[in-house]
């Protein structure tokens, strides 16, 4: 996208890119411009230019010198902007090549959103989850899945179960529902045959990539049937993890409902 402007250097002063490309917006209730700032505004187009699939996951962009020519700004305007998508995991600086649009098939990516660990606090000492895919099936999405995607009650949705077990223990019991129209295709046999994370899955086939999530954490008692699947005496307390994932512009893509074992393990966040 390119700005009716000569100039290579970032717009003159009292001037943003948004006055360049539609005038001032104003705050509501006040009748007063706001401007943000212009490497925010930068970002704003990296990110367009993300959902629309212009860079693919694993993929490098264009260069910093490339993306100021093209958005006419400052090279320090464009690096500010990468920096803030590289902090929220959406793209990955690598040294001495480039730029690359993230994705859940790197080691340092895939276990974002996964925050069981060990008792020795090392995800590597376990080696990684084996999979076990019960079931996926398509049904009309209940008031409370409907609620969590944004989509009507009855619409499609696809449901997934599977068990993760670590060093050979069933550890976690995960319900999954997407919303059927993104994942078209998307079956047990699928999932079952694909050596990656699930993340992985639904970029390279689906085009979705997730890329934050929001969890509810609570104590609970399984019922008869997740006992079973983890293989846990009735009356074992499970940590119930409710996670949804959103992929660009804040979209909810994945309601997913897990069941942890914590004798072995437990839930470790970084709080900043």
């Amino acid at each position: 996208m390119h700005m009716a402007r000569t100039s290579s250097n970032d717009p003159p002063a009292g001037q943003s890119l948004t006055d360049v490309l539609a005038g001032p917006a104003l705050t509501p209730g006040t009748g007063t411009p706001a401007f943000s700032p212009l490497y925010q505004q930068i970002k704003g187009l990296l990110l367009q230019s993300l959902q629309s699939g212009e860079w693919k996951s694993g993929a490098a962009i264009p260069s910093e010198l490339d993306l100021a020519a093209r958005y006419r700004v400052s090279q320090g305007t464009v690096r500010k902007a990468i920096d803030e998508l590289a902090v929220e995991n959406l793209l990955v600086r690598r040294q001495g090549k480039g730029t690359f649009v993230a994705t859940h098939s790197e080691q340092q990516v895939q276990y974002r959103f996964l925050n069981l660990v060990p008792e020795s606090g090392d995800r590597a000492s376990e080696g990684p989850a084996q999979r076990t895919i019960i079931d996926c099936k398509r049904l009309r999405a209940s008031a409370d899945v409907a609620r969590g995607l944004t989509i009507r009650s009855g619409d499609a949705v696809l449901q997934v179960r599977r068990v993760l077990a670590f060093g050979g223990v069933a550890t976690i019991l995960e319900d999954l529902w997407l919303p059927a129209g993104p994942f078209k295709g998307l079956t047990a046999e699928r999932l079952r045959s694909y050596d990656g994370p699930m993340y992985a899955l639904f970029e390279a086939e689906f085009g979705v990539r997730m890329v934050r999530a929001e969890e509810k954490i609570r104590a609970v008692l399984p019922d008869e049937q997740q006992c079973s699947l983890l293989a846990v005496p009735t009356g074992t307390p499970l940590l119930s993890v409710e996670r949804l994932a959103y992929t660009y512009k804040d979209t909810p893509m994945e309601l997913r409902h897990g069941l942890y074992l914590t004798d072995k393990h437990f839930y470790r966040n970084e709080l900043h």
